[in-house]
């Protein structure tokens, strides 16, 4: 029953992004956009309403006492928000900070229903203590309890300690008072509006698709209108082509005093993902290769196989935080072999939501990413110092 769930609801959302992205044509789809468009017109309103609530101080908002550095964006899904939520954390780390990053673990295994409703009721707040994914010391959760982000967060950064929980005003405290940490990263935080004090606003443009079609949710991808990119204080262009003059115009006009870094996804290394060999990326040049992949955006994925010499042969895309059955899998494998790929290879991301399987005809390895700035380096050291010192 749970799977027939998951299946519906995935192709609920793949018929809703063509709907958005008018990929899928018709009657049917044209009423569902002007029904969205109604709704983002609300969504809008309820937006702009909310923030000045908050900046009228009529809704409270928390401070922590500790430096707060909010990394997220305008759209949903895509923008490659990990990787740079993993270079600041490793910077600040090696600077002398005691850091945490708060996340609330999107599509981790959520508290018990009579638990959260029974709370909802009486009005009380939830008192379960965060998840720990790590203690800066150990791994203590798998991906199904935290969540892709959280675990593949914790999995690269040992000494970091790695908290879920929808409340970041708890779990940054729960992150003071039993860590000490000095240091709080808010994962996807830029909409998390109950943490004031010393906070620091990152925000994460994607250089190939800066705000979506422009549209609100649910009619678009913005979770805020562009205008409130003025809130930013540093801005990361991310998957930059180094054709970044008009976007880069665009951003001055909204915030002309915010940094502008630009950045890529670098590939380091590939690892196998059952044995955890690393193999070195040139063993790609020239062979024939099979990608599976459940991200926002598989294309930058793809490219990027082709890019290090791979001759794709298949490919094949789930939805977003997809979790891969045995069976997908080794139809993938079979598919694969039947056009002659070598190797399969998938994304850190999606590794860590990988079945374990018995046959392994072909090597499965994902593919680990960094985040390299190709322009404004200056700015972020700049940017991390400021955060140090503040």
């Amino acid at each position: 029953m749970r799977e027939k769930f998951r299946v519906w609801a995935e192709g609920i959302f793949t018929f809703g992004q063509e709907v958005i992205f008018e990929e899928r044509r018709g009657k049917r789809a044209a009423v569902v956009r002007g029904m969205l468009f109604g709704l983002s017109k609300v969504y809008g309103i309820l937006i702009k309403a909310w923030r000045f609530l908050i900046n009228a101080r009529i809704l409270r908002a928390s401070t922590l006492g500790v430096q707060v550095i909010a990394i997220g964006n305008l759209t949903w899904g895509g923008t490659g928000k990990t990787p740079v939520v993993e270079k600041f954390a490793r910077e600040l780390r090696d600077a002398g900070r005691n850091v945490a990053i708060l996340t609330r673990g999107y599509r981790s295994k959520p508290q018990p229903f009579h638990q959260w409703l029974t709370n909802k009721i009486l009005f009380r707040e939830d008192a379960t203590p965060p998840r720990i994914v790590s203690d800066g010391k150990s791994l203590l959760l798998d991906s199904e309890m935290a969540g892709d982000e959280p675990y593949m967060l914790a999995s690269n950064l040992k000494d970091v300690v790695v908290l879920v929980d929808k409340n970041r005003v708890k779990s940054g405290r729960y992150a003071i008072e039993k860590f000490g940490c000095d240091t709080l990263l808010l994962d996807d935080g830029f909409q998390y509006w109950k943490l004031r004090g010393r906070r620091h606003d990152v925000v994460l443009i994607d250089c190939q698709q800066p705000f979506g079609n422009e549209f609100m949710q649910p009619r678009g991808p913005l979770r805020e209108p562009p205008s409130h990119l003025a809130r930013a204080n540093t801005i990361f262009i991310t998957k930059s082509d180094g054709n970044t003059g008009n976007l880069r115009h665009r951003i001055t006009e909204l915030n002309s005093t915010a940094a502008i870094i630009e950045c890529v996804h670098h590939p380091l290394y590939l690892e196998d993902l059952f044995t955890g060999q690393r193999a070195d990326l040139g063993i790609l040049k020239g062979r024939k290769v099979a990608s599976l992949s459940g991200i926002a955006q598989p294309e930058s994925f793809e490219q990027s196989l082709v890019q290090l010499g791979a001759e794709l042969v298949y490919s094949k895309r789930f939805a977003d935080h997809h979790r891969f059955t045995q069976q997908e899998v080794l139809n993938a494998i079979n598919r694969g072999k039947k056009r002659q790929a070598e190797v399969i290879i998938t994304t850190q991301k999606d590794a860590v939501r990988f079945p374990k399987i018995d046959r392994r005809d072909l090597p499965i390895y994902f593919m680990r990413v960094e985040i390299k700035i190709v322009s404004g380096a200056d700015d972020f050291q700049d940017c991390v110092r400021r955060i140090c010192f503040r």
